[in-house]
Protein backbone atom coordinates (compact mmCIF):
# COMPACT_ATOMS: atom_id res chain seq x y z
CA UNK A 1 0.00 0.00 0.00
CA UNK A 2 1.18 3.57 -0.92
CA UNK A 3 1.74 5.95 1.89
CA UNK A 4 -1.06 8.47 0.60
CA UNK A 5 -3.17 5.90 0.90
CA UNK A 6 -2.87 5.18 4.68
CA UNK A 7 -2.73 8.93 5.33
CA UNK A 8 -6.17 9.17 3.76
CA UNK A 9 -7.27 6.18 5.69
CA UNK A 10 -6.29 7.24 8.98
CA UNK A 11 -7.98 10.78 8.19
CA UNK A 12 -11.53 8.91 7.32
CA UNK A 13 -11.26 6.86 10.66
CA UNK A 14 -10.42 9.84 12.69
CA UNK A 15 -13.24 12.00 11.09
CA UNK A 16 -16.25 9.60 12.17
CA UNK A 17 -19.48 11.66 14.03
CA UNK A 18 -19.99 10.93 17.96
CA UNK A 19 -23.62 11.04 18.46
CA UNK A 20 -24.18 13.44 21.65
CA UNK A 21 -25.80 11.99 24.98
CA UNK A 22 -28.87 13.10 25.77
CA UNK A 23 -30.65 14.28 29.41
CA UNK A 24 -33.78 14.28 30.74
CA UNK A 25 -34.52 17.92 32.38
CA UNK A 26 -37.07 16.60 35.73
CA UNK A 27 -38.86 19.30 37.67
CA UNK A 28 -39.10 18.44 41.36
CA UNK A 29 -42.36 19.08 43.47
CA UNK A 30 -42.43 21.15 46.46
CA UNK A 31 -44.83 23.06 49.02
CA UNK A 32 -44.35 26.22 48.05
CA UNK A 33 -43.82 27.02 44.30
CA UNK A 34 -47.85 27.56 42.31
CA UNK A 35 -49.16 25.69 39.90
CA UNK A 36 -49.82 28.05 37.99
CA UNK A 37 -46.72 29.35 37.90
CA UNK A 38 -45.07 25.60 36.82
CA UNK A 39 -47.49 25.96 34.06
CA UNK A 40 -45.90 29.64 33.08
CA UNK A 41 -42.34 28.01 33.68
CA UNK A 42 -43.42 25.01 31.11
CA UNK A 43 -44.87 27.69 28.45
CA UNK A 44 -41.85 29.73 28.59
CA UNK A 45 -38.67 27.39 28.63
CA UNK A 46 -39.74 24.67 27.12
CA UNK A 47 -42.56 25.59 24.87
CA UNK A 48 -45.36 23.50 26.23
CA UNK A 49 -48.82 24.19 25.11
CA UNK A 50 -51.11 25.41 28.04
CA UNK A 51 -53.00 22.05 27.72
CA UNK A 52 -49.84 20.19 28.06
CA UNK A 53 -48.62 21.83 30.64
CA UNK A 54 -51.28 21.88 32.67
CA UNK A 55 -51.48 18.00 32.24
CA UNK A 56 -46.83 17.93 33.33
CA UNK A 57 -47.67 19.96 36.20
CA UNK A 58 -50.49 17.74 37.62
CA UNK A 59 -48.06 15.16 37.20
CA UNK A 60 -45.37 17.02 38.98
CA UNK A 61 -47.96 17.37 41.86
CA UNK A 62 -49.06 13.80 42.27
CA UNK A 63 -46.25 12.21 41.58
CA UNK A 64 -43.37 13.95 42.96
CA UNK A 65 -41.42 14.97 39.66
CA UNK A 66 -41.60 14.98 35.52
CA UNK A 67 -39.82 14.92 32.61
CA UNK A 68 -40.61 18.03 30.99
CA UNK A 69 -37.88 17.52 28.29
CA UNK A 70 -35.06 15.30 26.77
CA UNK A 71 -31.67 17.61 25.07
CA UNK A 72 -28.37 17.31 24.68
CA UNK A 73 -26.21 17.95 27.81
CA UNK A 74 -25.05 21.83 27.07
CA UNK A 75 -29.13 22.88 26.68
CA UNK A 76 -29.98 20.84 29.24
CA UNK A 77 -27.72 22.74 31.68
CA UNK A 78 -28.98 26.13 30.10
CA UNK A 79 -32.53 25.42 30.57
CA UNK A 80 -32.41 24.38 34.08
CA UNK A 81 -30.08 27.67 35.08
CA UNK A 82 -32.79 29.76 33.30
CA UNK A 83 -35.59 28.12 35.24
CA UNK A 84 -33.68 28.39 38.52
CA UNK A 85 -32.61 31.96 38.05
CA UNK A 86 -36.41 32.90 37.04
CA UNK A 87 -37.97 31.07 40.06
CA UNK A 88 -35.56 32.35 42.29
CA UNK A 89 -36.43 36.02 40.82
CA UNK A 90 -39.99 35.08 41.65
CA UNK A 91 -39.42 34.21 45.15
CA UNK A 92 -40.14 30.14 44.10
CA UNK A 93 -37.97 27.30 45.02
CA UNK A 94 -38.84 25.04 42.25
CA UNK A 95 -35.90 22.55 41.62
CA UNK A 96 -34.77 21.48 38.43
CA UNK A 97 -32.83 18.30 37.74
CA UNK A 98 -30.28 16.51 35.33
CA UNK A 99 -30.76 12.63 34.47
CA UNK A 100 -28.92 10.66 31.74
CA UNK A 101 -31.21 9.25 29.70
Amino acid sequence: MSKAYDKSRKLELSTKEKIPSFYNVIILNDDFTTMEFVVKILVMFFNLTTYKANIITLKIHNEGSAVVGTYPKDVAETLIYQVSNYSKQNNFPLKCILELK
